[in-house]
C-alpha cells in the first residue's frame, strides 16, 4: 500500500516542481536587465554631472580633448536627441547673448597689476659726467639727471636735429589721422584714382625746416692753403670758383662737385691778400692785402698781374676792405676816420670821396648800382646817392653797439645788418628809407659772438649768417618764413671751424664757406637744378 502511494504520488510531485522552476527564472532574467539599465543610467549621470573642480582638474592634466571624447560618449551612448521648438528657441536667445557679449569684451577695463614692485617706482639717477653724455649737460650742476628727465632731454637733441617731431614719431596725430580714413566714407570717389597723369611735380619755391642737401669735396680740394683762407666767390657766368688767403696765393678750380679739377694758380710775392673779387664781367680779380696801400687786378684774358700802386687823392696808409658795384662801373674803398673812395673801375682814378660819422665797418651796393649802404661802428646806416654822392637818409639799427658786416638782397627787398652782439636785423628797403628807426622785420639771434659775414643767395630766398669767432658758426635762414633752417651745419660733427667768407653760386646750385684751415667748404644744394 505504501509503495503503491509513493508511485503514485512521483508523477504529480513532478509536474509540481517543473513549472515551479520555470516562475523563478523569468523573474531573475528581468531584474537583471533593470538592473543593468539602472546601473548604465547612473553611470550616464555620474558622467555628465562632473562637478567644475573636477573638470578643472582634468582640463589641466589631460587638456580640452578630454571634454571632446567625452561628449562624443555620451553623444553615442544617448543616442540621437530630437530637439524641440522652446529649446531651438533659446539656444537662438543664448548665441545671441553670446554675441553681445563677445562684443562688450573690447570695452572691459583692463586688469589691475597682482602686486606693485615698491623698487619700479623709485627713478634712478644717471650719472652725466661720463664721456657718452657730457654733450647732453646743460650746466656744470647737472652732473646727475633722472631716466625722465634725461629721456626728455634727448627727445629734444633729436627734435632740433630733425626740425620738429617727424610724422612717423608723432603717435597722437597717427591715431587721429587713422580715425578720420575709418570715419571717412569708403565708398567716396577718390579724384586721383578716377584718371591718370603725372602728380609729383617739384616746388618753384624753397620749402621750410630742412634743406635738401648734399655735402662734396672742397673746391680748393687739388690745392688747400697753407692758412686762412679769406675769399671765396663763384665766377658769375662760369663754372668757376675762386680762393685767396693768406698764403699769398689767388686759385681757380672748374665747379662739377665731383673733382674740382684746379685751372690756375697765381702767385703775389710778399702780399698776404685781405679781400678778392671778381669784377663784374668775370675778366678780372682785384685783390687787396693786409699791409698794404696798394692792390692787384689780374687780368684773366690777358694772363698779366696789373699792380695798382697809389691812387691819386686816397691818402690811406692801408687799403684792405671794399666793393664792387653789380654793373660793373664803380669800385668802392673803405678807409679809415669813416671815409668813402669811390673809384671808376675803368680808369681805377678816384671819382669822389664821402665820410660818414665815424668809423666805416662796412659798405654794400644796391643791385641797380645807385645807392650805397654803409654801415658805422656806432650802428648807423648812411644812405648814398652814387650820381649825386649825397647821403639821401640815415637810420639806426635798433639794439646795435658796433656795426660789422651789412648786405642787401639781389631783389632790393631786404637789408640786414650783423653787429658785434650776434644779432643780425632784418630790414625791408622801404622802411629803412622812409624811418630814422625801423623795426626788423626779424632779429635773428642764432648767433652767440659777432656777426662777421652775411650773404644773400640770387633768389633771396636763403641769407647765410656768419661768425668768425668760434666753430661751426654758421646759419642759413629760410626768408619767406624767417626761419632758420634746423639741418645746417650737421648736429654734433665739426666740419666748418672758423668762418671766413661765403658765397652762392648765380643759380643758388652750390654753396661755399672757407675756414681758416684753408678749405672752401662745397655744398650741393638740390632744391636748385642749375649752378
Amino acid at each position: 500500500m505504501k509503495a503503491a502511494k509513493k508511485a503514485a504520488k512521483l508523477p504529480k510531485a513532478a509536474k509540481m516542481t517543473k513549472p515551479k522552476r520555470m516562475v523563478k527564472r523569468r523573474p531573475a532574467v528581468a531584474d537583471q536587465a533593470a538592473a543593468e539599465a539602472a546601473r548604465r543610467a547612473r553611470h550616464l549621470k555620474a558622467l555628465s554631472c562632473v562637478s567644475g573642480a573636477e573638470r578643472e582638474l582634468e582640463e589641466l592634466v589631460f587638456g580640452d580633448s578630454l571634454n571632446v571624447e567625452e561628449d562624443e560618449l555620451l553623444r553615442r551612448l544617448a543616442g540621437p536627441r530630437r530637439v524641440t521648438a522652446a529649446e531651438g528657441k533659446g539656444l537662438q536667445e543664448e548665441s545671441s547673448d553670446s554675441e553681445v557679449e563677445n562684443e562688450a569684451k573690447g570695452d572691459l577695463l583692463p586688469k589691475k597689476p597682482a602686486w606693485v614692485d615698491e623698487d619700479d617706482e623709485a627713478e634712478e639717477n644717471v650719472d652725466m659726467t661720463h664721456k657718452y653724455r657730457k654733450d647732453f649737460m646743460k650746466s656744470d650742476a647737472e652732473t646727475t639727471l633722472t631716466k625722465k628727465k634725461l629721456k626728455k632731454r634727448l627727445e629734444e637733441q633729436f627734435q632740433q636735429a630733425m626740425g620738429g617731431v617727424p610724422a612717423w614719431a608723432d603717435l597722437e596725430n597717427r591715431k587721429k589721422s587713422k580715425r578720420t580714413l575709418s570715419d571717412s566714407d569708403s565708398d567716396e570717389d577718390d579724384d586721383l584714382l578716377c584718371r591718370t597723369g603725372n602728380y609729383i611735380t617739384s616746388s618753384e619755391s624753397l620749402p621750410r625746416g630742412i634743406l635738401k642737401m648734399s655735402t662734396c669735396l672742397p673746391a680748393n680740394q687739388e690745392r688747400f692753403a697753407n692758412g686762412k683762407l679769406v675769399t671765396v666767390q663763384f665766377h658769375p657766368s662760369a663754372q668757376v670758383v675762386m680762393t685767396a688767403g693768406h698764403d699769398r696765393s689767388v686759385s681757380l678750380f672748374q665747379v662739377d662737385g665731383i673733382r674740382n679739377p684746379k685751372i690756375q694758380s697765381i702767385y703775389l710775392e710778399s702780399f698776404p691778400i685781405y679781400k678778392a673779387r671778381f669784377s663784374m664781367d668775370g675778366e678780372q680779380v682785384i685783390a687787396t692785402g693786409t699791409h698794404h696801400s696798394m692792390f692787384f687786378v689780374y687780368d684773366m684774358m690777358a694772363g698779366s698781374i696789373i699792380p695798382i700802386p697809389k691812387v691819386r687823392g686816397v691818402e690811406e696808409k692801408f687799403l684792405r676792405n671794399f666793393e664792387l658795384s653789380p654793373d660793373g662801373s664803380f669800385m668802392l674803398l673803405i678807409g679809415t676816420s669813416g671815409y668813402l673812395h669811390l673809384l671808376s673801375m675803368k680808369t681805377k682814378e678816384l671819382i669822389s670821396t664821402m665820410k660818414v660819422n665815424g668809423r666805416c665797418t662796412a659798405s654794400a651796393f644796391t643791385p641797380d648800382s645807385s645807392k650805397i649802404y654803409s654801415y658805422s661802428k656806432e650802428g648807423e646806416v648812411f644812405i648814398w646817392d652814387v650820381r649825386s654822392r649825397k647821403c639821401l637818409h640815415k637810420f639806426e639799427d635798433e639794439g646795435s653797439l658796433e656795426g660789422k658786416c651789412i648786405a642787401v638782397s639781389k631783389n632790393n627787398q631786404y637789408v640786414a645788418c650783423g653787429s658785434s652782439s650776434g644779432v643780425v636785423n632784418l630790414y625791408t628797403t622801404d622802411t629803412c628809407l622812409k624811418e630814422n628807426r625801423p623795426k626788423p622785420v626779424k632779429a635773428i639771434m642764432n648767433l652767440v659772438t659777432s656777426a662777421t659775414c652775411v650773404t644773400f643767395n640770387p633768389t633771396t630766398e636763403i641769407l647765410a649768417v656768419a661768425s668768425r669767432d668760434t666753430d661751426e658758426a654758421v646759419k642759413l635762414v629760410h626768408l619767406p618764413s624767417y626761419t632758420v633752417f634746423s639741418n645746417f651745419p650737421v648736429f654734433r660733427r665739426k666740419q666748418i671751424y672758423l668762418t671766413q667768407s661765403m658765397d652762392f653760386s648765380p643759380r643758388s646750385g652750390y654753396f661755399s664757406v672757407a675756414n681758416n684751415k684753408g678749405k672752401a667748404l662745397l655744398f650741393r644744394l638740390k632744391h636748385y637744378s642749375s649752378f
